[in-house]
């Protein structure tokens, strides 16, 4: 998915219309993939739809964390979690 695509589905799935806020998403998108790269999930899972959700929770996780909330939330860590352990079986 390229990163165009990938920005889309997150405006989608945010609600989010129009290009004002483009590069914020973007800079939060990143972000979000390499906290999952660095927890080791593998790039072809973050790369892939399976992604998707998990990708737009940690977006927005990151644009609340202004809002007395400076953290990840529950969902998006367990879902971190199990994503490591399928690209773990990607290896074996």
């Amino acid at each position: 998915m390229t990163e165009t695509e990938l920005l889309e589905k997150v405006k989608i799935a945010l609600g989010v219309g129009g290009t004002y806020q483009d590069n914020t998403l973007k800079i939060y998108i990143n972000e979000t993939k390499e906290y999952l790269r660095d927890a080791g999930v593998s790039d072809s899972i973050i790369d892939s739809e399976s992604a998707i959700g998990i990708i737009t929770r940690g977006v927005s996780d990151l644009w609340n964390y202004g809002q007395d909330n400076a953290q990840l939330s529950q969902y998006f860590k367990e879902r971190a979690i199990q994503l490591v352990y399928r690209s773990r079986k990607e290896v074996s």
